[in-house]
C-alpha cells in the first residue's frame, strides 16, 4: 500500500448503481472547440459529456460542468472520437451498442438566458449490426486520408468494416472462440488482438480485405471455389496469459510500440511482434493506458489494479504509486491548459555566444492563455558556436504569491552558422565514422543542403561556415562509412554531431532500432593538446598584462602623489618632467588595457574552440568504447566543467583535477592510486604537461578495460576493447 493518495483534480458522481466498463471512457475534442471534453457512457444507456473545472476539496462539482447528459435506451459499450462522417474533416462521436452502431455531432448552441450555451446531439447515421457486438477500433484503414473507418469485432468472432456511412466487409478471426481487446496500428496498418490461445495476432488490412467474404459462419461449395484467399495472421506472440486491453504508442521520441495488459505482465512489442520489453506484475491490473514520457526514447505507463492502485512506469521502471478511493476501470490521459492566471511573467531567452538574439527578455502583462514570442538569432564574432542549442525560463508568480518557474531547451538550425560550398578534396584533420547500415544519400538527411538536381551531391557534400572555413562531408559507395574532413580540429564538431543526429532520426523514423555509429580510428590528442597550449598561453598572457597593468597603476598613482605636492607647495619647484612621465605613463595604462581586452576577446575565441574540440573527442571516445549514455555523462561533467572560463578559476586545473578523481577511483589500477590525495584548492598550473599526462592515461585506461562510474571502489577490469579491433 502506499503512503500516498491521489488528489483529485475534479471529480464526479454518475447516477446510482451504473455500471461501466473500459470502453465507457473517452478524452477528445468532441465539439471541435479546441478543448479536450471527458465522455463517458454506461450500460445503463446513459451518454454524458463533461467539460472538467478544477474544484477545491470538499466542494461539489459545479453543474456547468455537465454539458451534456442522455439516455440512448440501450446499454453502451463503448465511445470513441474520430473522424467519422464523410465529407468533413471534423470530429465525430460513436457510440457502440450490442446491435447498432450510432455516429453522432455534438454541438454547442449559444444561449440567450443565464444557464449559458447548450450542447446537443444530432445522430448522422447509424448502422443495424447483424451480430451482437463486442467492441471496436478506428483509424485510417488502407491509408486513406482525412477520415476514419470502423472496425467492429462481434462476439462469434467476425469483424465488420465500416467505411463511413457504409458497410465494407466481414471477415471471421480463424480459430476464434472468445473475443479478446482490438486496436489498430496505422503504421503496420493492421489489426491487433489477443485469441483464446492467449496469442498476440495481427492482421493486415489488405490480407482482410482481400479474403473470402464472411457473409455465414460456414463455408460453402461455392466460397472454397471462388476466388478469395484464406485469411492468414501476419505474426503471432505467445504471451501465456490473457490481455485485459491493448494500446498502439507512437510518439516522437519513442519508437512505435505494441501495449498489451496481460492478467500478470505488461508487454511492450513492437511492429514486428518481437518483445521489447515485459514487466511482470505482483498485482491484478484493471486497466492501464501509455503516454508521453519526458525523457528521450521512453514511455510512461498508467497501470491501475484491483487494489485501488496507481501505478506510474516509466518503461518498466516503477516512478510512483498512488492510493486511489476506487478501483479504476478505465484510464485514460490527452491535456488541460491552466485556468491559474500567471502574474507578470517574466521570459529570458539565452545563446551561447558568440550567438547572440535581437530580444532576449520578454516580460508579459498577466498571462492567462498562451503568448507567442518572435525573436532572431544571429552570430555575433568571426567564429562559430560550440553549441546550437539555446535554453528558455519563464518565471512568474501565482494568485497567492508563489514563485513558479518553467524551463525548456530549443535546438537551432544548422544554416544558422554555415550554408552551402564547394567539397574540398584535401584537408589537414579527417575523421571517419562507421555505421552499421548502408550509406543514407545526402540528398536524403540534408535536404535543407543538398541540391537534388546535382547527382554527385548524394555523396559528397560541401559546408563553410560564415567565419570562411570549409568542411566536407563525403559518404562512401562500398562500406558503411561517413568521413568528414577540414583544416581545423574544432570545426568538424557541428557537422560530425549534426550527421550522427540526422542518421539517428532517419533510421528512427524506419523503425530501425539496432543503428549504431562506431569510430576505429585514433583519438586526434595531439591536435587537441595544441588547442589546450593555445588556450593556456593566452589565459598566462592575460595573467602578464593584469601583473603589467597593476605595476603601472602603482606608477601613475605615485606620479600623481608627486605633482599634487608639488602644486600645493607655497614655493613652485621645477616638475623636473613629471608632467611627461604622467603622460607616458597614462599612455602605457591605456594601450595595456588594450591589450588586455583583445587578448581576453582572444581568450573567449579559444576557449570555444577548445569546447567545439572536446566536444568532438568526448564523442569520438564515446564511438569508440562503446560507452552508454550515462558514462558519456560523466565524460562531459570532467571534460567541460564550466560554462565560463576564468583567470580565477580556469578550464585547465578544473579538468585536471576532475580526471585526477577519475584515475583515482573508477580508473585506478590498484588500492596504492586510491590512497593518494587530491589537492583542496585549484590554482592555475605552470604549464599544461601534467593535464595532457593525464588525458592520455584516461584514454589509456577506457582502451585496456576500464569503465567510468560514480562508485569509488576498486573497478573490476573489463574485456579490452582496442580501436580497430574486435
Amino acid at each position: 500500500m502506499s503512503l500516498f493518495k491521489a488528489r483529485d483534480w475534479w471529480s464526479t458522481v454518475l447516477g446510482e448503481k451504473e455500471e461501466f466498463d473500459q470502453g465507457c471512457l473517452c478524452v477528445a475534442d468532441v465539439d471541435n472547440s479546441g478543448q479536450d471534453k471527458i465522455i463517458v457512457g454506461s450500460y445503463m444507456g446513459y451518454l454524458r459529456i463533461f467539460n472538467p473545472h478544477p474544484v477545491k476539496p470538499g466542494d461539489e462539482v459545479q453543474a456547468e460542468d455537465l454539458l451534456l447528459e442522455v439516455q440512448l435506451r440501450e446499454p453502451i459499450l463503448q465511445v470513441e472520437v474520430g473522424k467519422f462522417v464523410s465529407g468533413t474533416e471534423g470530429l465525430h462521436l460513436a457510440v457502440l451498442h450490442c446491435r447498432r452502431l450510432c455516429v453522432y455531432a455534438v454541438s454547442e448552441t449559444l444561449g440567450n438566458v443565464e444557464h449559458g450555451n447548450q450542447y446537443q446531439i444530432k445522430l448522422m447515421y447509424e448502422h443495424h449490426l447483424q451480430r451482437t457486438a463486442c467492441n471496436m477500433t478506428y483509424g485510417p484503414f488502407g491509408g486513406v486520408k482525412g477520415r476514419d473507418l470502423i472496425c467492429i469485432q462481434s462476439m462469434d468472432g467476425m469483424l465488420m468494416l465500416f467505411e463511413q456511412e457504409s458497410y465494407a466487409f466481414g471477415r471471421f478471426l480463424p480459430g476464434f472462440l472468445l473475443p479478446g481487446p482490438l486496436t489498430y496500428s496505422s503504421r503496420t496498418d493492421s489489426f491487433i488482438t489477443v485469441s483464446s490461445s492467449r496469442q498476440v495476432e495481427s492482421y493486415k488490412y489488405q490480407v482482410l480485405a482481400f479474403a473470402t467474404d464472411a457473409d455465414g459462419r460456414q463455408e460453402t461449395v461455392q466460397q472454397k471455389l471462388s476466388s478469395g484467399k484464406k485469411l492468414v495472421v501476419d505474426w503471432v506472440l505467445n504471451i501465456g496469459e490473457q490481455a485485459l486491453d491493448i494500446c498502439i504508442v507512437s510518439f516522437n521520441q519513442a519508437v512505435s510500440s505494441v501495449f498489451v495488459l496481460g492478467e500478470r505482465s505488461l508487454f511492450c512489442l513492437k511492429d514486428n511482434g518481437q518483445i521489447r520489453f515485459m514487466k511482470k506484475l505482483d498485482y491484478s491490473p484493471s486497466c492501464f493506458i501509455p503516454y508521453c514520457s519526458v525523457k528521450e526514447g521512453t514511455i510512461n505507463t498508467l497501470v491501475g489494479n484491483h487494489s485501488k492502485m496507481l501505478y506510474v512506469y516509466q518503461d518498466i521502471t516503477l516512478k510512483w504509486a498512488t492510493q486511489l478511493p476506487h478501483v479504476p476501470v478505465s484510464v485514460k490521459v490527452v491535456t488541460i491548459q491552466s485556468r491559474v492566471t500567471a502574474q507578470k511573467p517574466y521570459l529570458a531567452v539565452c545563446v551561447q555566444a558568440p550567438l547572440a538574439v535581437t530580444c532576449d527578455r520578454f516580460t508579459f502583462n498577466d498571462l492567462g492563455s498562451s503568448e507567442t514570442v518572435v525573436l532572431s538569432v544571429f552570430l555575433k564574432g568571426n567564429f562559430p558556436p560550440s553549441e546550437l542549442e539555446g535554453n528558455c525560463v519563464l518565471s512568474c508568480n501565482t494568485p497567492t504569491g508563489i514563485p513558479k518557474f518553467a524551463q525548456c531547451k530549443f535546438k537551432l538550425p544548422l544554416r544558422l552558422v554555415c550554408f552551402p560550398a564547394q567539397p574540398s578534396k584535401s584537408a589537414n584533420h579527417k575523421l571517419t565514422i562507421d555505421t552499421n547500415k548502408p550509406p543514407i544519400s545526402f540528398l536524403t538527411i540534408f535536404p535543407d543542403f543538398a541540391d537534388p538536381s546535382e547527382d554527385d551531391q548524394a555523396n559528397v557534400l560541401g559546408f563553410q561556415f560564415l567565419t570562411g572555413s570549409k568542411i566536407t562531408l563525403l559518404a562512401s559507395k562500398t562500406s558503411q562509412r561517413y568521413r568528414i574532413q577540414s583544416d581545423q580540429l574544432e570545426d568538424l564538431w557541428l557537422i560530425t554531431k549534426e550527421l550522427t543526429l540526422r542518421l539517428e532520426e532517419h533510421f528512427k523514423k524506419q523503425n530501425c532500432k539496432d543503428f549504431a555509429c562506431t569510430f576505429s580510428g585514433s583519438v586526434p590528442l595531439q591536435e587537441y593538446f595544441e588547442l589546450i597550449d593555445r588556450h593556456f598561453e593566452l589565459r598566462l598572457n592575460a595573467e602578464k598584462f593584469q601583473e603589467l597593468l597593476s605595476e603601472r597603476a602603482i606608477q601613475f598613482r605615485a606620479i600623481e602623489r608627486r605633482l599634487l605636492t608639488r602644486f600645493k607647495d607655497k614655493t613652485p619647484a621645477p616638475l623636473q618632467h613629471l608632467d611627461t612621465l604622467l603622460e607616458g605613463t597614462f599612455r602605457e595604462v591605456i594601450a595595456l588595457a588594450d591589450a588586455a581586452e583583445e587578448n581576453q576577446a582572444n581568450v573567449f575565441q579559444a576557449f570555444t574552440k577548445l569546447k567545439s574540440a572536446t566536444h568532438l573527442v568526448i564523442m569520438l571516445i564515446g564511438l569508440w568504447q562503446k560507452l552508454n549514455a550515462d558514462q558519456v555523462a560523466i565524460m562531459e561533467a570532467t571534460f567541460l566543467p564550466l560554462a565560463e572560463d576564468t583567470q580565477e578559476l580556469g578550464w585547465e586545473e578544473t579538468v585536471d583535477s576532475a580526471i585526477s578523481f577519475l584515475l583515482r577511483t573508477c580508473l585506478s589500477k590498484s588500492s596504492k592510486e586510491q590512497a593518494l590525495s587530491l589537492s583542496s584548492q585549484l590554482s592555475m598550473p605552470k604549464d599544461t604537461s601534467r593535464l595532457k599526462k593525464n588525458i592520455s592515461l584516461f584514454c589509456d585506461r577506457l582502451a585496456k578495460g576500464g569503465r567510468l562510474s560514480l562508485s569509488t571502489e576498486t573497478p573490476t577490469q573489463q574485456a579490452t576493447v582496442v580501436p580497430g579491433k574486435t
